[in-house]
């Protein structure tokens, strides 16, 4: 993983370098954040800004160009059909990403930073080949479920609210958390469903792998109709049962678009491409965006 002498020349961001960052990617990621603050009982707007600035801009592409560099993909990866030659580059702009997104967390305190960081400090192990959490199915689904869903929805209304305090965990936000990672656990196998032979020849057997074409559809649906029972829940319990028809018809299109998918993919396993994966995480994405955006306004959260 030392990369050629070549490696270390010239300037670091360069074309090839920014195109691994993957910054759209991290729109896919967006609904839980938004999530996080639409569930807000106040919002500090300038904390609330900083933070989505350093998560999606500066931690995610973090996140995202360091997997490149350790995995090397050749083949199509998530947000990039066709990734340029992996250098030692990209290595050294994780470090740039994660450090400059870690120091606009502490401008809106230390413990913010401190929760960044340990998402960070996952983030690593996720790929870093000590560890390797990816080549471990059932660990790596359930540390992307956590923290790019639970954990992120965390970061999101702890910000808004600025409260850190540990009596933010009670009830309704450890379920609004599991809600999250659900939302992210049932997504998270379809973005790998087109790799499985790249995955397989590097050994990270993933639980998209595991399931096969038909079994990642199927617990996909399982994840988001659990999702959308616990949401039900959560609303008519802790806010209006008017949200819950908010997220249905957001969701609408999604699985339109979702069942479609699946049964052309059955029928023929190439449909289970990079273009339908991309296609269905900009459905998704765009859909709950909105969801949460209405749900935001709607309920007149005070901003100060």
């Amino acid at each position: 993983m030392n990369g050629n002498k070549s490696d270390n020349t010239g300037f670091i961001f360069d074309r090839d370098t920014v195109l691994h960052l993957r910054i759209p990617f991290s729109f896919f990621l967006l609904p839980v954040f938004c999530f996080g603050v639409s569930q807000a009982s106040s919002v500090h707007i300038a904390h609330a800004i900083i933070v989505f600035i350093a998560l999606h801009f500066f931690i995610y592409p973090g996140s995202n160009i360091y997997n490149s560099y350790m995995d090397r993909d050749t083949g199509s990866i998530g947000g990039l059909k066709n990734p340029p030659p992996v250098t030692r580059k990209l290595y050294y702009a994780s470090i740039i990403c994660d450090a400059t997104g870690l120091l606009l967390c502490a401008i809106t305190g230390l413990e913010n930073m401190v929760l960044m960081a340990v998402y960070v400090a996952f983030s690593k192990a996720y790929s870093w080949h000590g560890i390797r959490l990816k080549k471990y199915p059932y660990v790596s689904w359930l540390v992307i479920a956590f923290f790019q869903g639970g954990y992120t929805f965390m970061l999101a209304k702890m910000t808004a609210e600025n409260n850190t305090h540990i009596s933010w965990f009670n009830t309704q936000n450890i379920l609004a958390m599991a809600i999250a990672s659900l939302l992210i656990g049932g997504s998270y196998p379809l973005t790998q469903i087109y790799q499985h032979d790249e995955d397989s020849r590097r050994g990270d057997n993933t639980i998209s792998y595991r399931l096969g074409i038909k079994g990642t559809f199927i617990f996909t649906l399982m994840m988001f109709v659990l999702a959308a029972g616990l949401l039900f829940y959560y609303f008519s319990t802790y806010s209006r049962v008017f949200d819950f028809f908010i997220f249905s018809a957001c969701l609408t299109p999604v699985m339109a678009y979702f069942l479609y998918w699946f049964f052309i993919a059955v029928k023929d396993k190439q449909n289970a491409g990079y273009a339908h994966v991309m296609l269905m995480n900009k459905i998704s994405a765009v859909c709950m965006v909105v969801c949460f955006t209405i749900i935001f306004m709607s309920n007149h959260v005070p901003v100060r």
